[in-house]
């Protein structure tokens, strides 16, 4: 042993390689009980509500501090058009008969006095009947007053009689009256009552007519029907004057008074504007929807509007002060208000905003960033192409 360590002494080379091995071994017993070093983390992902632009495309991006503005609280409410009840006739038989013949059909229009059915009756007989009696009654009792004032002339009777004839004359005379009235109520025209009191010819049916000019929107009777007294035959409804009705919340109801302007939106008009005030509002709640109902009134001289359409009425009130967005910095995704907020030199964030109904291209901004920061106002659209562009590589 001596011998070989003497060898090895002397040879330096190798003293060194030994030396390391034996330090390097005394460092691995060092360590055998420690935990294996961990990985490098790794990049953090990139936000997708982030973009970042180029330099260079910065300008296509107008950018300005969020402010307030006066804005108008506008209410959007769901309507529709009606047929004003003002100008609407429910038209119905004034005797027990069967419906003779029906002269028209919905959606004719017709003038007023025009005949809209025929209605055959036994009461209608039995009215014309009691016109001729009781006109038979009143020429009688006028050749009976006209012979009392020859014979009192004559001082063949006294006073007391021709005043007692002329007494049954003047109630003959009501009785005329009173069935003529009667028959015109049925529906007999002034001409046939004249004919009937003249000629004695009875008219076969009465004659339902139009009380105003308008159109026939509905028709409840047919040919061979029975028709009793206060059925509805037909509806006429003169559409030269609309209303528009709505549904306004409880909650909002004070808020909306008669006279205030409203705007009004019909689809079915592919976006032509309509302006009116209201004109009615409820005094009362509807229990099952908890709403007042409100209307306004237009005209429809063209009759472009008509029943059922549907509609949205826009009511605005007094102006206020209120953080304010330009419609065009809005940008739609995912069912959600958004505007992109400027967070860094190019880089702005995708943010979700609850925003009030537009008005005048601007809408109130309820809930997202403060006053003053600093938003996209111009080329939101096409940044957010820029963003989607971005997360897809």
């Amino acid at each position: 042993m001596q011998t070989f360590s003497s060898s090895f002494a002397r040879r330096p080379g190798m003293a060194a390689a030994l030396a390391l091995c034996t330090l390097l071994a005394l460092q691995g017993c060092g360590k055998s009980n420690e935990a294996p070093a961990a990985p490098a983390a790794e990049a953090a992902p990139q936000d997708p509500m982030v973009v970042k632009v180029k330099p260079e495309m910065a300008s296509n991006f107008k950018v300005e501090p969020l402010k307030k503005a006066d804005i108008a609280s506008v209410q959007e409410i769901p309507g529709r058009i009606e047929a004003n009840q003002r100008l609407l006739s429910r038209i119905g038989a004034s005797v027990t008969g069967r419906v003779t013949d029906v002269l028209v059909e919905p959606g004719d229009n017709v003038r007023a006095g025009q005949a809209l059915a025929r209605v055959a009756s036994p009461e209608l007989t039995q009215a014309q009947l009691a016109v001729l009696r009781a006109n038979s009654n009143k020429s009688l009792a006028a050749r009976a007053v006209e012979r009392a004032r020859q014979l009192i002339q004559a001082d063949v009777i006294g006073s007391a009689e021709l005043q007692r004839r002329e007494a049954e004359l003047a109630i003959a005379t009501a009785e005329l009256r009173a069935a003529t009235d009667q028959l015109r109520l049925m529906g007999v025209s002034p001409n046939a009552i004249a004919q009937l009191r003249s000629q004695g010819t009875l008219s076969e049916a009465t004659v339902v007519s139009a009380p105003r000019a308008g159109v026939v929107i509905e028709r409840t009777v047919s040919q061979g029907q029975v028709a009793q007294p206060g059925d509805p035959m037909f509806t006429v409804a003169d559409l030269s004057n609309v209303w528009v009705v709505g549904a306004l919340p409880e909650q909002a109801a004070s808020s909306v008074e008669a006279g205030q302007s409203v705007e009004i939106d019909v689809p079915a008009l592919n976006g032509v504007p309509i302006t009116g005030k209201i004109v009615y509002v409820g005094a009362t709640v509807q229990p099952e929807t908890r709403t007042v109902a409100i209307r306004t009134q237009v005209d429809n001289a063209q009759r472009s509007l008509k029943p059922q359409m549907l509609a949205t009425m826009r009511i605005s009130g007094a102006a206020k002060p209120a953080l304010a967005l330009p419609v065009a910095a809005v940008v739609r995704e995912n069912d959600r208000d958004h505007v992109f907020v400027k967070t860094g030199d190019n880089q702005y964030r995708l943010t979700p905003v609850e925003l009030g109904a537009g008005n005048n291209g601007v809408r109130p901004l309820l809930q997202g960033p403060k006053e003053g920061e600093q938003i996209v106002t111009d080329g939101a659209f096409h940044l957010n192409n820029e963003r989607k562009r971005a997360e897809l590589e």
